[in-house]
């Protein structure tokens, strides 16, 4: 693709909707992913599974975001 035509294109894009535009960037952003490495789904499922499981049980501590915001600030201060 030529410069010319890839500012044509970028000139295209620009006029598309913002919902148009974000829907164009993730796919994008999506086709310079390479392929997932194998067991990656898997893993992310086993790790959704426990994280549901230690919140079910009350063995998970859940924070708003606040808190963990506050926290965050205090930690960088020192």
């Amino acid at each position: 693709m030529t410069a010319l035509e890839l500012e044509t294109l970028r000139n295209a894009a620009m006029t598309l909707s913002e919902q148009e535009r974000a829907a164009l960037a993730k796919d994008l952003v999506a086709s310079l992913d390479g392929p997932a490495d194998e067991g990656v789904a898997e893993a992310w499922d086993r790790e959704i599974r426990r994280r549901i499981q230690k919140i079910d049980s009350g063995e998970a501590e859940l924070l708003d975001a606040e808190e963990v915001l506050s926290r965050a600030r205090d930690r960088i201060r020192g």
